[in-house]
């Protein structure tokens, strides 16, 4: 007997009728905000060459991506784990001749071979924006503010930004080991893990020992920006703690400001800003952004860029458990289809029987068409 025919694989799941309607709201609600703010949509393919999703931007890894063979190119194919690096691809093809700065959004679902730590999930819906052509502070500032407005239209609640600054060991260490807290090449990964991992002891013992004050620039933004101008090692850091200060400024109090600046979990590529955002009610992170860099236009030298992807799943399973019965009406055998049509015009949705034996109640009905009007069930 075949016991597991209908079982999904680990970390796969159905959207039933509730999650799959809030989902269609959520994704709405976001992509409406984001083409409020002059973003366009853009919709790339599920799969793509491994190849191009591989090496369009650091960071990307592919051990990560479900891959085999196409049988008409016999070249390896993926499946995207990441639509970020294909709206890189499109900017710097389809659309390598658009004014910049260019401003894409989009929303589709990504799947990796494994889920992240504890999370079996291995397909998430994505929805994000990209601003490719820049990454100054005034595009950081619109970025993380679109998305907070964004989260909130979708139905997100007590938003909170963590700011981290990704790049800072190569900031402080230097080229050739020549910062303003110099370290040797073979020493930097170490000292960056270490600090991602708030491990005092483990830093000390990687050469670290003058990042060690970094590690109390972290918690509530104001505090710990204060902390990090303390630490400011003869300057290096004053542009990035300028721009924290004016990005946070722009935010006023739309969402909790945090800073971790050593914090690297999630940021494989991004360059000197990352941020991870948060929202009551809700497991670990509904997204995250940063600046980062692509292969320019016809692969020439590399565009900069800055945006956000949202992972709302979350978000959805919450707002689907919460859902509110919805008025439905009832459409007899034999009823006025014109009747009908008028009130789905101003808002009904509608269920029409198609037997003798068809029950209201049991469709999930609350009303029920009598003399072309809407009456209780």
């Amino acid at each position: 007997m075949d016991t597991d025919r209908d079982l999904l694989p680990e970390g796969l799941e159905d959207r039933l009728p509730a999650a799959a309607a809030a989902a269609a709201r959520v994704t709405r609600a976001l992509i409406d905000v984001m083409d409020s703010h002059g973003f366009d949509r853009v919709q790339p393919p599920s799969i793509e060459f491994e190849k191009s999703m591989a090496s369009r931007m650091a960071g990307v890894q592919p051990r990560r991506m479900f891959r085999f063979v196409d049988p008409a190119s016999l070249r390896t194919l993926a499946l995207r784990s990441d639509i970020t690096v294909q709206v890189g691809r499109i900017a710097a093809t389809g659309l390598s001749a658009a004014p910049r700065p260019l401003r894409l959004c989009y929303a589709g679902q990504v799947l990796t071979i494994k889920g992240d730590g504890l999370d079996p999930t291995r397909e998430r819906l994505q929805v994000g924006a990209e601003l490719i052509g820049s990454d100054s502070v005034t595009a950081a500032g619109e970025l993380v503010a679109m998305a907070i407005e964004a989260l909130r239209a979708a139905g997100a609640s007590g938003i909170s930004v963590d700011f981290t600054l990704p790049d800072l060991v190569d900031t402080l260490a230097g080229v050739d080991g020549n910062g303003a807290l110099p370290l040797d090449a073979d020493k930097i990964e170490a000292v960056r893990r270490e600090l991602d991992a708030k491990d005092a002891g483990g830093l000390v013992a990687a050469g670290g020992e003058a990042y060690l004050p970094l590690l109390t620039a972290i918690g509530p933004f104001a505090t710990a920006i204060e902390r990090l101008a303390a630490i400011d090692a003869g300057g290096a850091l004053s542009t990035r703690i300028a721009a924290l200060r004016q990005i946070a400024a722009r935010l006023g109090t739309a969402a909790r400001l945090t800073l971790d600046p050593s914090e690297r979990h999630g940021f494989e590529y991004q360059s000197w800003l990352g941020f991870t955002i948060y929202a009551d009610g809700l497991p670990g992170a509904l997204g995250r952004g940063g600046s980062y860099a692509i292969l320019g236009r016809a692969g020439g030298d590399e565009e900069p860029a800055i945006g956000f992807s949202l992972y709302p799943d979350a978000l959805i399973d919450g707002l689907a458990g919460a859902e509110a019965p919805r008025d439905t009406l009832f459409l007899p055998l034999g009823h006025d289809p014109e009747a009908a049509a008028r009130l789905r015009a101003v808002g009904w949705r509608t269920v029409a029987a198609v037997c003798e034996g068809c029950d209201p109640a049991r469709l999930g009905c609350t009303h029920r068409l009598e003399g072309g009007e809407a009456v209780p069930v």
